[in-house]
């Protein structure tokens, strides 16, 4: 099987290349860092990975709930979100959006590799 493909969808630089660099290197084919929700619409249409790793707030004028509802009009990917939102109103709002996994940050990377696998378990 060939790698896993991920886009990477976070606003904030250092941890979206820290991020990068350990999918890296637990093989995984990271297509790139998007910092908008208009900018990960773009790059999934180009790119078409098999998961997007989303965080809830972005630049622009979508935020990461708004991109996975768009996201999922045209496809059936696999949104895990990474955010620091933890309340109940947003991950409901998350869990609408469809096809979704959780993760909160600040996270351990050994949690986030074993629900990427459980994404691609049930995705692919």
């Amino acid at each position: 099987m060939s790698k896993i493909s991920i886009l990477i969808v976070e606003d904030e630089l250092i941890p979206a290349y820290n991020l990068s660099n350990f999918l890296k290197r637990n093989d995984y084919r990271v297509v790139g860092i998007a910092n908008s929700g208009e900018k990960a619409l773009e790059m999934v249409e180009k790119d078409r990975p098999n998961i997007v790793l989303m965080d809830i707030l972005l630049r622009g004028n979508l935020n990461g709930i708004e991109t996975a509802r768009r996201l999922q009009e045209k496809s059936n990917i696999a949104i895990v979100y990474q955010t620091a939102f933890s309340d109940l109103e947003t991950k409901q709002q998350a869990k609408l959006a469809g096809n979704y996994f959780y993760i909160i940050k600040p996270f351990q990377f050994s949690n986030l590799l074993k629900i990427l696998k459980e994404a691609v378990e049930l995705k692919i």
